[in-house]
This record gives C-alpha cells, sequence and structure tokens, in this order.
C-alpha cells in the first residue's frame, strides 16, 4: 500500500521535545550504572594486561629454562668423560722418558690434546687449583698440609666447570699455615 504525501499518517508517534524538565532520580542512576560499568571495564582492561603480562614473562622464563636445560644436559655424560681424561693425563705422566720421543706416545698426546680440544667446545674448562687460595665453590679439600693458609699447595684431582658452573670440584691439600720456614742462619 503506497501512501500519497497528501495523506495524513495516523499510526506515526510524534517526536517529543526535549524537555528542560529531566527525570533527575533516574539520570543520576544511569550516571552511577555507567561510571560502575567504567570502572568495571578498566578493572578487566587492567587484568587482561597483567595477564598478557605474565603470560610474555611465563614465555621468556620458559625459554630461559629450555636454553639452560640444553645448555647443560650433556652434563651427566661429560662427567662420565673426565675419569677417562684423568686416566689417560696418569699414563701419559708415567711415560719413561726413554719413550717419550717414539711416535706412538706422540700419537697419544695428539689423542688427549684432542679430546681435551672435544670437551672445551662442549664448555668444559679446568679449575685452576694449584698456588691459588683456596674456594669453597670450586674446590673440594681433602686435607690440610704444611703450607700457605688457605692456599691449595696439591692437587689430587683436576676440577671442571660447565659453561661457568661447577661440574667437578678439584681435590686439593690446603695449606694449614705451619709452613717451614727456611731459617735465616745462613746470613
Amino acid at each position: 500500500m503506497m501512501l500519497d504525501n497528501n495523506e495524513n499518517v495516523s499510526n506515526v508517534e510524534p517526536i517529543p521535545e526535549k524537555s528542560e524538565e529531566v527525570n533527575a532520580p533516574e539520570t543520576l542512576a544511569l550516571e552511577q550504572s555507567l561510571a560502575a560499568e567504567k570502572k568495571r571495564a578498566e578493572d578487566y582492561l587492567a587484568s587482561w594486561q597483567r595477564a598478557q603480562a605474565d603470560f610474555i614473562n611465563y614465555k621468556r622464563r620458559m625459554e630461559q629454562d629450555r636454553l639452560e636445560f640444553n645448555k647443560f644436559a650433556s652434563a651427566s655424560a661429560l662427567q662420565a668423560i673426565l675419569p677417562v681424561l684423568d686416566d689417560m693425563e696418569r699414563a701419559l705422566a708415567a711415560i719413561p722418558p726413554e719413550y717419550a720421543d717414539r711416535d706412538w706416545v706422540q700419537g697419544v698426546r695428539l689423542v688427549e690434546r684432542k679430546f681435551r680440544a672435544a670437551l672445551e667446545i662442549q664448555g668444559v674448562k679446568p679449575i685452576l687449583a694449584l698456588g691459588m687460595a683456596f674456594d669453597p665453590n670450586f674446590h673440594e679439600a681433602v686435607r690440610q698440609d704444611k703450607g700457605l693458609e688457605g692456599m691449595v699447595v696439591q692437587e689430587f684431582q683436576k676440577g671442571y666447570t660447565l659453561n661457568g658452573k661447577l661440574l667437578r670440584p678439584a681435590k686439593v691439600v690446603v695449606g694449614n699455615g705451619k709452613e717451614d720456614e727456611p731459617s735465616n742462619a745462613a746470613e
């Protein structure tokens, strides 16, 4: 059904004109409700931002843990290999001087150097102990003997670090401060 422009539309409600009189209690309630909803929205936004920051921190921590795990995953295998290196060093030290120039001895020394280089590539480094101050973080004292107090005077077993962390402590003898002083009687 089409309406002519001339026809009077009776079912359309007239648009109310803005009245200066506004229902004050109703407006106040709406404003309070709006303020409460804005506060709730701000709380949700802040919670979401905290959750997002926590998730980013979690991802960063997990990546660091994964890298740390990969860096030290081989520690137990390397600890099992270190006694073999110790035995090789002892065997080379026990070679009589008359055999030192033999080709097979030089070959064994070469194998020992390659073995040590392979460990270094993995991040294994020896701990300096002899003549150093005793450090319980890197040295394990097996006894005390004559020597400068608190100084390592003998090394029984080399210690090693893996990427800066202790892999195996050096087993050492620590000086007790009762060193035999050379007498000044010759002067």
